[in-house]
């Protein structure tokens, strides 16, 4: 797949904005801070991240399945972690790459796709609901994003329940140019996206979601172990990790950095963790739970030909 110069610049400016932080956060004292971590959780570490990746993908799967769309799982899971190497775009917007792949290698139409990756963010801040909630009485500040992700996913629903109000949407979202491609294919995939929210289907997303969000926060409880941070309880963490991941996404930021990994250290430090190691902490969970990701997404976008792919997604 080809790319223009406004991918490459959203890139190289993550890459800037994450060693801007880091340069900020005290390089060397962080640097110090990992080497004291203990190496004998990091094979249980390395291990949850790809774990936590199968569970979303097997989501991915389902609903596919559920829209009448079999692809052999192999390829379908290089098409699903190439989504993952565009996630460092504004909103995760990137992840569409997905239906131009799907369209390119097996003629299937973006409309039935597209609506397809539209149900899996909604999926997404599904399950950081349902977590935040488990952890309510462990950090209050959760109850922020209770009321924020409520509100986000009632707005939702009242989409999905009125086709007026879904067009109203679509001619809305027309006016950002990167996704004017995409709105035809949107405006005619509503049936698509209720199919993909209600019933069975619903259920079994749901309980995938909220097994991802626990995976990925059982990542950062034991970052936070292999330096002997052991002050948390695992719902604790879950809630402060998982209220950080919305703090960013409201940030629009490509993957909430900087406001992620500064709302998180802060957690910590008001927690009681001092604020060089919060930030050392913060920095490696963002490291095992999202740039692992983005480059195996890379990696395995290589090997399912997504360069080479001669339709322009951004043309």
């Amino acid at each position: 797949m080809k790319f223009d110069n406004r991918f490459y610049l959203i890139v190289v400016g993550t890459i800037i904005l994450y060693i801007s932080f880091l340069i900020v956060s005290d390089l060397n004292t962080i640097y110090n801070k990992i080497l004291e971590m203990k190496i004998e959780f990091l094979p249980y570490i390395l291990f949850l991240a790809p774990l936590s990746w199968i569970v979303v993908f097997l989501r991915w799967h389902l609903l596919l399945k559920n829209s009448g769309i079999i692809i052999p799982k192999k390829e379908n899971f290089k098409i699903y972690m190439s989504g993952f190497a565009m996630s460092a775009t504004p909103g995760k917007v990137g992840e569409l790459i997905k239906t131009q792949m799907l369209h390119s290698k097996y003629g299937i139409p973006r409309k039935k796709t597209a609506p397809i990756i539209i149900s899996e963010q909604f999926y997404n801040i599904f399950g950081i609901l349902v977590v935040s909630i488990l952890g309510l009485f462990y950090f209050d500040f959760s109850i922020y994003v209770i009321f924020l992700t409520g509100g986000i996913i009632f707005c939702a629903f009242l989409l999905l329940s009125s086709k007026k109000l879904f067009r109203k949407f679509t001619t809305l979202i027309s006016k950002i140019k990167f996704l004017q491609k995409f709105v035809p294919s949107l405006s005619d995939s509503y049936l698509i996206l209720q199919k993909s929210t209600r019933g069975k289907i619903f259920v079994t997303s749901s309980i995938l979601s909220v097994i991802f969000w626990l995976l990925e926060s059982s990542i950062a409880f034991l970052v936070l172990f292999s330096f002997d941070v052991n002050i948390f309880e695992f719902l604790q963490i879950a809630a402060t990790y998982t209220t950080s991941i919305i703090i960013g996404v409201a940030s629009f930021l490509p993957m909430g950095i900087g406001v992620v990994e500064g709302s998180l250290a802060g957690f910590f430090s008001i927690q009681g963790v001092e604020l060089s190691l919060a930030f050392t902490l913060v920095i490696l969970i963002r490291i095992f739970t999202r740039w692992y990701g983005v480059i195996a997404g890379f990696v395995l976008m290589k090997m399912a030909g997504g360069f080479s792919i001669t339709s322009k997604l951004d043309n």
